[in-house]
């Protein structure tokens, strides 16, 4: 895998408590505590090294978009005391590859794509954690379910033994300022809230990610818990 230009590991370190402050008074305009909202250091492109460098810096969760990237940095990472989750599309047949590696997959829209992990999940001894991701702005080149079929394909999900639904996920439409990524925002905490009141025996609706490096204090603002950074953390990608 080439390497890009690093970034000095002061500089990471600068980055990260910058985004920890940020993260904090967030936080406290909505009356909640830092140590409510996760901070995800998303990893695509990114080199082992600094990501190592980051996990020595405090961060204990990574998220991961690709399969063949993600296979080739896991037994490099040093991943001791750190969560993993895959965030980016996952089609069926990729399942297996990364069930074992993964504590949560977040990018589930398709009942489909669930009754896979069950398969995987239940052939090594686990149960799955996944976030249903949401196509708030129903917008035709964007994964994720709508939120008018959310609630069939929760239940559907729900009776799946090995696979436990935790929340939901989503990406606002891109370009959006502050008032339209709030208004997609707040659609997505009244689910999540929403969700929380509906009887699901095998489901624990604890987590909403959602807010990236542009937009990551709006979405705290308006109920994330998860947030997924890359380029705030790590600088731009080339």
């Amino acid at each position: 895998m080439m390497e890009r230009q690093s970034i000095p590991d002061l500089d990471l370190q600068e980055n990260i408590c910058e985004i920890r402050e940020r993260v904090g008074l967030a936080a406290a305009k909505s009356s909640r505590t830092p140590e409510e909202i996760a901070i995800m250091a998303v990893t695509k492109t990114v080199p082992v090294q600094r990501v190592n460098q980051a996990i020595g810096c405090g961060i204990t969760l990574l998220g991961e978009n690709r399969v063949q990237e993600y296979l080739e940095k896991y037994p490099l990472y040093k991943k001791d005391g750190c969560a993993i989750h895959f965030i980016g599309g996952l089609q069926t047949n990729k399942v297996r590859y990364i069930i074992d590696k993964v504590d949560m997959i977040q990018s589930v829209d398709s009942l489909h794509l669930a009754k896979e992990i069950e398969k995987r999940a239940a052939a090594v001894g686990k149960v799955m954690d996944v976030l249903l991701e949401i196509n708030i702005g129903k917008e035709a080149t964007k994964a994720g379910v709508l939120q008018e079929n959310l609630l069939e394909l929760a239940g559907a999900v729900d009776d799946l033994p090995h696979v436990r639904f935790s929340g939901l996920m989503a990406i606002p439409p891109s370009g959006g300022d502050t008032q339209q990524n709030t208004y997609y925002f707040s659609k997505m905490h009244h689910l999540f809230l929403d969700m929380q009141t509906k009887k699901l025996d095998n489901s624990s609706v604890r987590f909403l990610s959602m807010g990236m490096s542009g937009d990551f204090e709006t979405a705290i603002a308006c109920g994330a818990n998860i947030v997924r950074l890359g380029t705030a953390l790590f600088g731009k990608r080339k």
